[in-house]
């Protein structure tokens, strides 16, 4: 296991270093390494914890050690964080394995004269009655950031938004390895045959409460899996396909994704109408070549991918039945899948104007008695239902439509629907639907 825990620690200072995005950077990491499913699962589960539990990882290494924290470099504390997670978090993991190895990363790395400070703060810890010492309750804001690894301000926007409970049953959800949830292409075979062709390849996969979604259990790259390499199946969250549920798309329906990438939604509403038109739209060259080779993947030819900008009134959209705006938003429901989200929240008070912007532009081209969608992926009323009611406010041709599709989590108006992961099993996601009632 020490070249996967130096595998591990690379991709750690990538995410430092570049700031990147956790998965990308793993999948780099894992395939260039061309390591076996054992290492892969122990290197994921370092390097996801790690990410995950930062906060909490920081708050014990600053009761061991005799070094403040800020002066600490950051490759020490990159090693130091990665055996903390494995002393205080991993069961399986000898103490002495995390300790030696962690030393032995120093030296690897030249850090000879910090080797003897890591070992120093680990055999610490080992020796210590209780290894996560928590902070004083009585700060519900703080003990609760400690405890999940959260920052407060994201723990006060929840515990004001919604509560107190509801925000630490969010943390509770928020740690861990979330589940896989893949759409069944339904124009090449259905849920059935795919759970049959997915245990021929040693693959469990069970069906859900949404139609044609299943969820499989499987540590490997999905790219690897060769019914994917075939096109019967992509991934995507539940939350998202139940928003293409309420979306509704009929066969022969003209849809208009305004910010569709990576394409997920794109994929399961033009299966939805495979003898209508989806038009897929994201700002970004690269992501709309990315829409195009998972359409040509699935076997899918009804969709039209090109690049617009969806707060811009200067590129005219086709007058659709439906048009989905699945807006740029902070985020905050996909943390589980995203760990380093979490940190990256200081500043995200524009959003909202941003996002209600691309609302309104994109509205102008819902057919008469057609459908508009909004969504987000993420936990924060001001950039969901305050953004719905503002819309409906604005746009007196637009009235909203009752969603009834699964179990709700708190009091909303009947038109908007937050999933939340304690309750839906979902990502955080939250879906507004109107209909144009005039022009």
């Amino acid at each position: 296991m020490a070249n996967s825990r130096y595998i591990a620690y690379k991709a750690l200072m990538r995410i430092e270093k570049d700031k990147a995005y956790s998965n990308i950077t793993l999948d780099e990491f894992l395939s260039e390494n061309n390591v076996d499913s054992r290492d892969r699962a122990f290197i994921s589960t370092i390097f996801y914890g790690v990410l995950e539990r930062k906060i909490s990882l920081d708050y014990i290494i600053s009761k061991f050690s005799s070094i403040r924290l800020k002066k600490i470099d950051i490759p020490v504390l990159v090693i130091l964080r990665m055996a903390v997670y494995q002393l205080v978090f991993m069961d399986k993991v000898p103490d002495n394995a995390a300790v030696n190895e962690a030393v032995s990363l120093c030296k690897k790395e030249k850090l000879y004269k910090s080797s003897g400070f890591v070992n120093g703060v680990l055999r610490s810890i080992t020796r210590a009655e209780n290894r996560f010492p928590l902070p004083d309750p009585k700060d519900k804001t703080k003990y609760l950031s400690i405890k999940y690894s959260c920052p407060e301000n994201i723990i006060s926007l929840w515990v004001n938004d919604y509560s107190y409970e509801i925000a630490e049953d969010i943390l509770k959800s928020a740690t861990g390895r979330p589940p896989i949830y893949i759409r069944v292409n339904t124009l090449k075979t259905n849920s059935d045959e795919l759970i049959k062709i997915l245990a021929d390849d040693n693959i469990s996969a069970s069906k859900t409460y949404v139609e044609n979604a299943l969820e499989i259990k499987f540590s490997g790259s999905v790219a690897d899996i060769d019914s994917y390499k075939k096109g019967l199946f992509h991934v995507q969250d539940i939350s998202s396909q139940i928003c293409c549920s309420i979306a509704n798309v009929k066969d022969g329906f003209i849809v208009s994704d305004v910010c569709s990438a990576p394409g997920g939604k794109t994929l399961t509403l033009a299966q939805n109408t495979p003898n209508g038109k989806i038009f897929a739209y994201d700002i970004y060259e690269h992501k709309i070549n990315l829409i195009k080779s998972s359409a040509s993947r699935m076997g899918i030819n009804n969709i039209y991918a090109s690049v617009r900008n969806a707060g811009s009134s200067e590129s005219p959209l086709e007058m659709s039945d439906v048009v989905l705006c699945d807006v740029p938003c902070s985020g905050l429901g996909v943390i589980r899948r995203k760990p380093e989200i979490r940190y990256k929240s200081d500043d995200i008070s524009g959003l909202p104007e941003i996002q209600l912007k691309i609302l309104e532009q994109s509205a102008k081209y819902v057919k008469l008695g057609g459908f508009l969608v909004y969504s987000t992926c993420t936990l924060n009323k001001k950039e969901n239902n305050d953004n719905a009611e503002k819309f409906l406010i604005n746009n007196k041709d637009f009235e909203p439509v009752e969603i009834k599709f699964c179990s709700r989590t708190i009091n909303e108006k009947p038109n908007c629907l937050t999933l939340f992961p304690q309750t839906n099993g979902s990502d955080g996601f939250f879906v507004a639907l109107f209909q144009r009632i005039s022009v």
